[in-house]
């Protein structure tokens, strides 16, 4: 079946559908990890946008029960040079393309996606369609048409309806017994998290409650928590004044610990805004330098804004950088146990340098516990 690509600036791409038939709206952007589709399928961090893949075959090891990252796929579309069509390996049980058609997602590949990029690269991500429909011409007046990414409030979309437990056994209802090697009672602020930020948890002696976004700072500080997780998610963090107000009230009262939007949350809350950035932050292979130490780790990052530190209230400071571009990937309070990370520790799709945050996180509230 064939499937257009087009962008906003009248650019298209012409080739065979791999997914789902239908029209989608979305915003343009690219990844450029060799590894880890499946994972980016289901990080609710995608929710609205249309996602390439730089490296040119995927799907070479299929699809499994047990990489997902969160409860659905969240990608808009998938843009690929070449699907495999018969994957190898033994924990495989779908193909790319029947995952992608089963879960009723749009996807293109036999297209340039180094052209894309490029174009992406030079003008920024911009708003794409993707449709087995329409032609040309049909395709670039739907998308005049249709609102833009920063309009929606992804992040309601995505974060859980109901709150729930995650301890080393897995997801449980609230109300689960706690495990009595349990050290530490974590709660986590659901704007659009990864599975595997619980499951490092959880490694570590953990018992994480996950709200929905919007649980109010009574609500958090109601589940008794050692410490606060802000999630990772989706979207423009301009949005989210409501949750800004409440991370503000919690400040002081327990410590945090903010990943990517819950770096942006964090940061608000003490005067920073945010801004986009040209194409974004999207692959497995980042430097970032801790400008305490000036050690420099290898990051997996998922980000379309940063942190403009020019605003920061006296207390908050820049503890590290990305050696890219300069941009914000790091906060540290000089005095209460907060700190944040823009890029994502838990390292699913990527390097595993950013592991041990996990554990100074938890080193940070075992030294507020006096």
């Amino acid at each position: 079946m064939r499937a257009l690509l087009a962008l906003e600036d009248g650019v298209t791409f012409e080739g065979e559908a791999i997914g789902a038939p239908g029209t989608v709206v979305g915003e343009v952007v690219f990844n450029t990890g060799m590894t880890g589709y499946q994972e980016i399928l289901t990080d609710p961090s995608y929710a609205g946008q249309i996602v390439t893949l730089t490296y040119p075959l995927i799907g070479n090891y299929g699809i499994n029960e047990e990489d997902d990252e969160s409860r659905q796929v969240q990608v808009s579309a998938l843009v690929v040079r070449q699907v495999c069509e018969h994957p190898s390996n033994w924990r495989a049980r779908w193909s790319l393309r029947e995952h992608l058609q089963a879960k009723g997602i749009p996807g293109i590949h036999g297209i340039d996606t180094r052209a894309l990029t490029r174009r992406l690269r030079a003008a920024g991500v911009m708003m794409g369609i993707l449709t087995t429909e329409l032609t040309r011409e049909e395709a670039l007046r739907h998308l005049q048409a249709s609102p833009r990414y920063d309009q929606f409030n992804y992040v309601r979309m995505v974060t859980t309806p109901e709150p729930y437990v995650w301890d080393v056994e897995g997801m449980k209802p609230v109300d689960a017994p706690v495990l009595p090697d349990t050290r530490y009672r974590i709660t986590l602020l659901d704007c659009g998290l990864k599975y595997n930020i619980l499951r490092r948890f959880a490694a570590l002696g953990s018992r994480v409650t996950v709200l929905p976004c919007t649980a109010t700072a009574e609500d958090v500080l109601a589940t008794a928590p050692d410490g606060v997780a802000l999630s990772p998610g989706p979207g423009d963090p301009a949005l989210l004044s409501d949750i800004v107000a409440q991370v503000r009230r919690l400040v002081g009262k327990v410590p945090l610990f903010g990943i990517c939007l819950g770096n942006q949350l964090v940061g608000a809350a003490f005067g920073a805004k945010t801004f986009k950035l040209k194409f974004g932050h999207r692959g497995c292979n980042h430097p970032v330098k801790d400008l305490r130490s000036g050690q420099v780790t290898i990051t997996s990052q998922n980000h379309g804004y940063a942190v403009d530190p020019s605003g920061l209230e006296p207390g908050m400071e820049v503890w590290q950088i990305n050696l890219n571009d300069g941009t914000v990937e790091g906060l540290r309070h000089t005095s209460l146990p907060i700190f944040t990370l823009q890029y994502h520790p838990e390292a699913s799709p990527g390097p595993r340098d950013s592991d041990p945050y996990f554990a100074e996180f938890l080193r940070l509230i075992d030294e507020s516990r006096g």
